[in-house]
């Protein structure tokens, strides 16, 4: 670290100008801030990720279309959230820290943690899952894992960014609970675990208030409730009005303005509607946010350990892949899978020769290397057993007799071998930042390929390629099936892993895989219209959706087999003197080989008093046993993880009562439950001559009075309630009637008058 460099680290807001200071909050170009030269405050980079490092050469772009530095291409969130594993998460989060600091990058811009509301979002592949405790564990991990290497995270992209479609203006109309229990619930969690450099703001609006400029979610929430104590940074161009986005809490704005939104601050400061102080603030975050970065430059030196880092992009591959479906070949017994069975072996498909590891846009890695998965099948088996065909086209437009020719090449192929690979799955054109799917469907020339082959060769293993969630209409007439998403460069290598047991499959579905689109949640509300997109399934996202319909899926989410077993005993659970929920499970490895669970723990309350989910995860753990392994697994769910959103009094409470835990194999594979009593917080409603008569007799102050009354009430109209019909419970009749309107049925002498009413309302809002 050069002296200039430390002084500009040590440089405090009251040494700069209020140009200066103004300066300081929008980008000097593309991927830098804006140095002081006189104060020796240099300038930093920030780049993109989430799974690699995209270090563009020259003047930058957003959308992967500039050349970048060759780095680790890791798997996406979409394949390595799958793992459910957050030490692995954690690991490749320190490799991508130590590839951030040896090319000098202040920032990697991941990781991306926003809910998968709608499989036909063009960016879910950078997301990790529908389900808010499982985006916000594995982000916190990733976290922590880039920044223990002296490199900063960015969140992202924050908040309620559900889709690609009219991105830059839409807004996200949703009600309180579903953003605070949904859609908020793992930026939360990775605030308050792991405290990322940076938050990303998102380009959309949020109930009609742009991201950018919203005091509420920058400043009152994030800041406030979360205790952030970073840098807010724009996505690249979310800048709507500069200068109430600065009073809001949006720190840095990216890219460059040219200047021109800087000299709006000090034109807004010099004639009185901005005060200097939030300037202040806003540059301090930027010269705290420089100090670091100066600290951690130069802490890891290059080259880079290329080698060590495919290998280990080539395990988070492994761990990535989710084994759908593995019955028995048509003749014989056992499974499919593994294929170590098996004397020839065809290999069909365009992605066998034209891999796709990555999704499109600003998360595009020019990789180190990309495995041959042909290559790597090959070195398992033997060239003499393992034969490739095209299968079908993945160009646009492709000729009609060629598609012909290709498919016929391959069932002339599949046909002479004892088992047909099929390399499956969505072009790179079909899913990308900046757009959404159109459906969810596998390319009908694919679907028809895969009928042709099964015609002559029924044992036939899918392995797919795609970065979000497609249909499934083969899945009862194949034996087997592979979810590999995109794994980043290494996909092949650890697609042959997989395929031949050397590795054991373990990854588990982190979003439903659901029947056709007419099924999904959001189906009748995405994406919207005149910029507007209603989330009218509210709490109801992906499993909670499904579960709470009883609905048939092709694959629920938590999902995923293994080339061992599994067995569960009888859990335990018992809540800590924190209020925290220790659950503990015994399982075994009961099958003949070395294998990975997923435990996962789902709560519920029955007959709770608002409305929940059938079931929802709260926490999980992936265990690694030996066969015949036995071992205690003890996961903790949080008690604030148990509290729902209180639209009432706008803060989070827990419901008191018996809590079932479910500890299972999947959102619809429970193996084990146990009831749990959760005391409740005190909810200390204020009351008002609206307040329902129910909500006054469950006040603990006046509730006792009001009760009496009624009862008192009803007793003297014995003769006045004969013509009601038998069984009628009057009291139950008058809960929702506002205790304003009491006098109108109580008037008179000796009744209930407005100043009783006043009387009884103050009484409970006194303090107490």
């Amino acid at each position: 670290m050069t002296d200039t460099t430390t002084r500009g680290a040590a440089a405090t807001v009251a040494d700069l100008t209020l140009e200066e200071k103004a300066s300081l909050t929008s980008g000097a170009s593309f991927w830098y801030t804006k140095p002081i030269e006189r104060l020796g405050i240099p300038s930093i980079m920030v780049t993109d990720g989430p799974h690699g490092l995209r270090k563009q050469r020259g003047g930058g772009d957003h959308l992967g279309l500039g050349d970048s530095v060759p780095a680790t291409c890791f798997p996406p969130a979409v394949g390595i959230g799958s793992s459910w594993d957050v030490d692995l998460v954690a690991r490749v989060g320190e490799a991508l820290g130590i590839e951030t600091s040896i090319e000098n990058v202040a920032v990697l811009l991941g990781p991306g943690i926003n809910i998968k509301r709608s499989p036909l979002c063009g960016r879910n592949f950078e997301y990790f899952s529908e389900d808010p405790i499982v985006s916000g564990v594995l982000g916190a991990a990733i976290v922590r894992g880039i920044q223990s290497k002296g490199v900063g995270t960015s969140l992202k992209h924050f908040a309620a960014n559900n889709q690609e479609n009219d991105r830059m203006r839409s807004s996200s109309d949703v009600d309180p609970r579903p953003l605070r229990e949904i859609y908020l619930r793992g930026f939360e969690r990775v605030v308050e675990d792991a405290q990322p450099w940076t938050v990303m703001c998102s380009y959309n609006r949020i109930n009609g208030v742009y991201a950018s400029e919203d005091p509420w979610l920058l400043t009152k929430v994030l800041r406030d409730e979360w205790g952030f104590e970073g840098l807010v940074v724009s996505d690249w161009g979310a800048v709507n009005e500069r200068v109430p986005g600065l009073a809001a809490g949006m720190d840095l704005e990216m890219p460059s303005s040219m200047g021109i939104t800087d000299a709006q601050i000090v034109a807004a400061v010099q004639g009185g509607s901005l005060e200097e102080s939030v300037v202040d603030v806003a540059a301090g975050r930027v010269l705290e946010l420089v100090r670091k970065a100066s600290e951690g430059a130069g802490r890891i030196d290059g080259p880079l350990d290329v080698d060590a880092h495919h290998a280990l992009a080539r395990e988070a591959a492994g761990r990535s892949m989710v084994l759908l479906k593995n019955e028995a070949p048509a003749t014989g017994s056992g499974t499919v899978l593994p294929l170590q069975r098996y004397r020839s072996v065809a290999l069909i498909g365009a992605f066998v020769d034209q891999p796709r590891f990555q999704g499109a846009g600003s998360s595009m890695i020019n990789p180190t290397r990309v495995d041959d998965v042909a290559l790597e099948i090959v070195a398992h088996a033997n060239e003499d057993y393992v034969f490739q065909s095209q299968g079908f086209s993945i160009a646009v437009d492709p000729d009609p007799a060629e598609v012909e020719r290709l498919r016929a090449d391959a069932v002339a192929l599949a046909a002479d071998q004892e088992v047909a690979v099929l390399f499956l799955g969505l072009p790179a054109r079909l899913e990308s930042e900046g757009y959404d799917r159109e459906d969810i469907d596998l390319p009908a020339d694919q679907l028809e390929l895969l009928d042709a082959v099964l015609e002559v060769n029924p044992n036939v293993v899918v392995v797919l390629s795609n970065g979000g969630v497609v249909a499934l209409p083969f899945a009862d007439r194949v034996p087997a099936i592979v979810e590999g998403w995109l794994l980043g460069q290494a996909g092949g290598g650890a697609i042959a892993d997989v395929l031949y047991g050397v590795v054991n499959p373990s990854g588990k579905l982190t979003e439903t895989i659901p029947l056709r689109l007419e099924d999904t949640p959001a189906y009748l509300d995405f994406p919207g219209e005149f910029s507007h997109v209603r989330y009218g399934e509210g709490l109801f996202v992906g499993y909670r959706w499904y579960d709470a319909r009883h609905m048939d899926v092709a694959f629920p989410f938590g999902h995923g087999l293994s080339y061992t077993t599994f067995a569960y005993g009888p859990a335990t659970a018992q809540v800590g003197a924190d209020g925290d929920v220790e659950v503990r499970v015994p399982v075994s490895n009961t099958g003949d080989r070395a294998g990975r669970e997923v435990v996962q723990v789902y709560t519920s309350l029955p007959g709770g008093a608002v409305q929940r989910p059938e079931r929802e995860l709260k926490a999980f753990a992936s265990v690694a046993l030996e066969a015949g392994e036995s071992r205690d697994v003890v996961l903790t769910v949080r008690r604030k993880d148990l509290a729902y959103w209180d639209i009432r009094t706008d803060s989070w409470v827990v419901e008191g009562g018996d809590y079932d835990f479910d500890v299972a194999a999947s959102s619809r594979d429970i193996r084990s439950s146990v009831s749990v009593t959760v005391e409740g917080d005190p909810v200390a409603l204020t009351l008002s001559r609206t307040s329902s008569i129910g909500e006054v007799m469950a006040h603990p102050v006046v509730g006792p009075i009001v009760q009496a009354a009624i009862a008192q009430m009803m007793g003297g109209m014995e003769g006045a309630t004969s013509i009601m019909p038998e069984g009628v419970d009057m009291t139950k009749m008058m809960e929702s009637f506002p205790i304003g309107r009491a006098g109108m049925f109580a008037a008179g002498e000796g009744g209930i008058t407005t100043e009783m009413i006043d009387g009884l309302i103050a009484m409970a809002n006194a303090p107490q």
